[in-house]
Parts: structure tokens; C-alpha cells; sequence
């Protein structure tokens, strides 16, 4: 068994769902992509298939084996492509996680412009604003705002945030407008589940004072942009990084509050697994939004 051509064949039937197809895409027949998945799995000894009449699909073993064999391969290409004299070119799959808010409000354009930029990279999106496990998950890369998770890891900064605090004007007719951070303590304050300080908002004056405020209320959740929607629908106080906050101040539908302060800046930072070679893709992806932030892309 050639187990470099089986676990192509084993991909691609994963890809297109079926064995005729991944046939088609590999040249070869549906015979002999059948062999070398039978080959594989008997190699490893376990099912990586589960086949119905209408579609295939990978049992748990099998989609383990597919993230390990698809990043393999797409390392060989990388190696085989500098050996053949190609030089470093990214191509293959990249499999990045990056938190929802940031992605959908100010990352979705990057990642258009680095697929124009570099075509032969596919890029596989995990969008969580929890802190993904490399190993588990199978990533290349992620970018981290503020947190960036086990010390095991390699942090670049590309970029950073700013919290603002913010609520709705039809909130504030109703509960007052607060002119000082300790005022909070008298106001619905929804929390970000997964912030460092937890229910502790942290602030300092233009001259340096410094304050922490411990908030609370009847609201916490582990997504910024429905604190934001609920601030907007009137529910109460927020603290939001600013790319989140932008349109709905833009909007008025939220006001800023507290503007004689100066709100914990968040480092976003390009985060990778400690190997002594990064592949040329996770070089290029982090080169190329280092200087998408630096170009005031995000705020």
C-alpha cells in the first residue's frame, strides 16, 4: 500500500462525499479509490467510513484522521514544492479560529483580500470566542483578543482593541446617565462571560488615576455582539470592544458613556503552536494581517 496516495483518496472522498466523485476529482476510478480507503483502514484497523446509499461520511475516527492527514499533506506539498526549487509558496489548508465579532464586523474583508492575495490556500474558519484547543481542534493559527491561552503558545500582536462602556438613550432616560465609574454599581451591567476581570471593569483618567468597578446585574452571556444588541434593545450597561460598538454608535442606537476616562486596551494577537518550522501559509496569514492592522483596517 502506498499510504501517501491512500490518505489522498481517503481525503478527497471526505471532501466531495462519495467515491465517484473523489474518483473524478483524482483521475482514477471509483475501484481503485475504494482500494486504497480499504487499504488505509485495514492499515489502521479501525472504520473511517461510514457509507449510506445516498452519501459517506466519516465516523468519529475517521474525522480525527482527516484533520491530522489533510494538514500532513498539505506540509509535504510545502516541503516537495522548496525542494523542487518552487521556493516557500503558501498553499493548502489553513485552519484558523478567530473570535465571532471580530471575524464578522472587521476580519471577513482580510480574509477575502489574503485568498486573492494567495489562492492556493483553502481556508477552514472556526469561529469561537472561547479559547480553542490546537491539538483538539486542529489549528494552524488563531487570533486572540486580549486572552491568549496556554503559555505553551507564541503570541504575536498585530493589532488591538479598546473596551468602551455603552448603553441605549431610551436606558438612560429611564436609569439616569452615569458621570463616573463608581455610579455603575447603581446600574444593570451585563457581563462578558469570558473577560479576564470578569465582573471588575477596569478604568483610568487622562491623568493616570486608576479605578476598578465591580459591576453587576441580571445579564452575563459569552458573545459581545448580543450584549451589544441587548444594550441597543435598552436591557442595560455594556462593555464592548470598540470594532463592536462602532455601527451602533454610529447608529445612535447606543451612546457612549464615560468619555472623561480611558478604557483597558485589548492586545489581538496572531497565536500559533510552538514548532520550530511554521508552515509557509501560517507565515503568510500572519505577515499579511500584521500589516492589515497597521493599515488602520481594524480599529
Amino acid at each position: 500500500m502506498d499510504r501517501i496516495d491512500a490518505m489522498r483518496a481517503f481525503c478527497a472522498v471526505v471532501e466531495a462525499g462519495g467515491f465517484a466523485a473523489a474518483a473524478t476529482r483524482l483521475g482514477l476510478s471509483t475501484s481503485a479509490v475504494s482500494r486504497h480507503v480499504a487499504q488505509l483502514e485495514g492499515h489502521l484497523n479501525t472504520r473511517l467510513l461510514t457509507r449510506t446509499t445516498r452519501r459517506v461520511h466519516t465516523s468519529d475516527a475517521g474525522e480525527a484522521y482527516y484533520e491530522r492527514a489533510l494538514q500532513w499533506l498539505s506540509e509535504l506539498e510545502e516541503v516537495e514544492a522548496v525542494v523542487a526549487g518552487e521556493g516557500l509558496h503558501p498553499r493548502g489548508r489553513l485552519r484558523l479560529t478567530a473570535p465571532l465579532a471580530l471575524s464578522i464586523h472587521k476580519l471577513a474583508p482580510a480574509f477575502s483580500a489574503f485568498r486573492q492575495r494567495y489562492p492556493d490556500v483553502t481556508l477552514d474558519l472556526l469561529l469561537s470566542d472561547n479559547v480553542a484547543d490546537f491539538a483538539g481542534e486542529g489549528l494552524d493559527l488563531a487570533i486572540r483578543v486580549g486572552r491568549i491561552g496556554s503559555e505553551n503558545l507564541v503570541a504575536r500582536r498585530i493589532g488591538e482593541a479598546t473596551l468602551v462602556v455603552v448603553a441605549a438613550p431610551s436606558y438612560l432616560a429611564a436609569r439616569g446617565t452615569p458621570t463616573r465609574p463608581e455610579a455603575l454599581g447603581g446600574h444593570d451591567c451585563m457581563v462578558y462571560s469570558y473577560a479576564a476581570t470578569g465582573a471588575v471593569w477596569q478604568f483610568e483618567t487622562r491623568a493616570g488615576e486608576a479605578l476598578e468597578v465591580r459591576v453587576s446585574g441580571a445579564v452575563r452571556a459569552n458573545n459581545g455582539m448580543l450584549l451589544a444588541e441587548m444594550a441597543a434593545a435598552g436591557s442595560g450597561v455594556a462593555h464592548v470592544p470598540d470594532f463592536l460598538a462602532a455601527p451602533y454608535l454610529q447608529s445612535g442606537r447606543l451612546v457612549s458613556l464615560l468619555d472623561d476616562w480611558s478604557f483597558r486596551a485589548l492586545p489581538i494577537h496572531a497565536v500559533y503552536p510552538t514548532r520550530r518550522h511554521l508552515s509557509a501559509r501560517v507565515q503568510a496569514m500572519v505577515a499579511f494581517l500584521t500589516e492589515w492592522f497597521a493599515r488602520g483596517h481594524v480599529a
